[in-house]
């Protein structure tokens, strides 16, 4: 059953074989094939391996818009996040709302949102961000039970753009 969001944030240019090995670095325990969907920033729409992680496995890619990601806490915020795109965090977030967004179309297809600050009430992280290589990946879901919490946080400083 496909019930992982990964979101993730990466540097401008960021090869498909970086945001591969940091996804499946980042997946620890969790089984690739249970990843149902992709989700990052919508500045990423053009980000060429990006695009080809996503065609390569067939996955979806989400992408939120900054203020959707503002309107969602971070408990760890990136300086360069902030500095680049406004914001606390790329990938956090955007796993939340990936997920909170499925469930939502589960739960009620065609619902509108409300409110974006309660959009990830019963979405939760399984993987907190990770750093591999300059590209920042986490892992959400509504209906899996965490595995491990997992973190691991090179010190490369990350260009967002």
């Amino acid at each position: 059953m496909k019930t992982l969001t990964v979101g993730i944030g990466c540097r401008l240019h960021s090869s498909v074989e970086q945001i591969e090995a940091a996804v499946r670095a980042a997946l620890g325990a969790y089984a690739f094939n249970a990843i149902s969907t992709i989700a990052s920033v919508d500045t990423k729409a053009h980000e060429a391996g990006l695009l080809e992680f996503c065609a390569r496995h067939a996955l979806p890619l989400k992408l939120f818009s900054r203020e959707r990601i503002a309107a969602t806490p971070v408990d760890d915020p990136s300086a360069a996040a902030r500095e680049y795109l406004g914001v606390d965090g790329v990938c956090e977030p955007c796993a939340l709302l990936a997920a909170a967004t499925e469930s939502d179309a589960a739960d009620a297809p065609g619902a509108a949102h409300a409110s974006v600050a309660f959009e990830t009430p019963n979405a939760r992280l399984l993987v907190r961000k990770t750093v591999h290589n300059g590209v920042t990946v986490a892992i959400a879901s509504t209906t899996a039970s965490p595995a491990h919490e997992h973190t691991n946080n090179d010190t490369q400083k990350q260009d967002l753009p």
